[in-house]
């Protein structure tokens, strides 16, 4: 039961901040280009709090909290043909980058969100970091050669000193078959020796080899610097991770498996927040660049439907036809109706649900 309350109440918190970050994308670009907000609203359904701000904007939370949406003026109307006048505010009389700029302000909220987190966590909790100690040591190799062994620490290459096992491989790999000066500690005695590197191809490129492994991994605080460098290469790290699993998906179709739902993001939700801090906050970014980049996916309804219809405007000069965006918006609402359905059906499966019936009924 304590896992049950943990896992609902860490799903709120991190579909909450998602929803209100990704939306709050929308409503500053959407109120900086001039259209009015009707409604903010955090969830579906019947507002459990409102109150009306003195733009006119209404700000709720709904009893469903399962997403949000922002609703400005004009953005209910179809771009294409169009009869009487149209108010100056309204979504409608927007340029067609102002439109573009604020249906991706959304999806850019969310990359923002996953790169601040990413920058905090590395500046407060610490990144992880390899430390230049020796895990294993590979037979007929240049380190087994001078007698470096498992537990001997790495301080310096050619001078220049070591702080992780990463600095270890990007000094050696820059240096195949090359003649290199190495300092360690062994039983807590400084040595020093001269080798020869071995190398090895990948990609077509002769890269450096010392022969050696690590496997002590440590929290390291980042200074800022350091930490945004760290938090940008995390967030782009996610985002490759993310597209390249988006096009296993559709291409290949592997990864189907892997697909949860929100009751699988709310399971995982709750192990995060067990874990810590941290760990929660980690998670929140992956989610968050997820969210952002599937947003993305040129699917009418979703925000890359839009861009979608957007970049045909462009290219023709005038507003794909009402019913085209009608037919579109009804196809991408099937696909995403079809999509919930199969995730919610699968995170059943998971969950072992449908063993338990077949198990009463049997």
């Amino acid at each position: 039961m304590i896992d049950l309350i943990r896992s609902l109440a860490a799903f709120i918190v991190v579909l909450g901040i998602l929803v209100t970050v990704h939306e709050l994308g929308h409503y500053l670009v959407a109120r900086w280009r001039g259209v009015a907000i009707e409604t903010f609203s955090l969830g579906f359904g019947p507002a459990l709090l409102s109150r009306t701000d003195r733009h006119g904007t209404v700000w709720k939370i709904a009893a469903i909290p399962l997403g949000g949406y922002v609703r400005m003026k004009g953005w209910a109307e179809l771009g294409g043909e169009t009869s009487g006048e149209v108010a100056p505010d309204s979504f409608r009389t927007k340029s067609l980058a102002a439109r573009a700029a604020i249906v991706a302000a959304g999806p850019a909220a969310n990359m923002l969100l996953a790169f601040v987190l990413f920058t905090v966590i590395f500046a407060t909790a610490g990144a992880p970091t390899v430390l230049p100690v020796v895990s294993q040591v590979m037979p007929n190799t240049p380190a087994a050669a001078i007698g470096i062994a498992k537990g001997d620490r790495i301080t310096s290459i050619d001078g220049r000193k070591v702080k992780s096992f990463e600095d270890i491989e990007k000094l050696i790999s820059t240096r195949p078959d090359d003649r290199i000066a190495i300092t360690y500690t062994h039983d807590g005695i400084a040595r020093g020796a001269n080798l020869t590197t071995a190398s090895h191809m990948v990609d077509g490129r002769r890269l450096g080899e010392l022969g050696i492994m690590g496997a002590d991994v440590k929290l390291r605080r980042l200074a800022p610097p350091e930490a945004i460098r760290a938090g940008a290469f995390e967030t782009y790290a996610a985002a490759a991770a993310t597209l390249d699993g988006l096009w296993n998906l559709v291409a290949h179709q592997k990864g189907v498996k892997n697909l949860g739902g929100p009751i699988r993001i709310a399971q995982i939700s709750g192990q995060a927040a067990s874990l810590g801090l941290a760990d929660f906050a980690s998670f929140i970014a992956l989610l968050s660049v997820n969210l952002g980049l599937i947003n993305l996916v040129p699917i009418p309804i979703l925000d890359g439907g839009h861009l979608l219809f957007y970049a045909a405007e462009g290219l023709y000069g005038r507003a794909l036809p009402r019913k085209a965006q009608e037919i579109g918006l009804q196809i991408g609402a099937a696909l995403l109706a079809s999509l919930i359905i199969f995730v919610t059906v699968h995170d059943l499966a998971h969950v072992g649900l449908f063993h338990f019936v077949s198990h009463l009924l049997g």
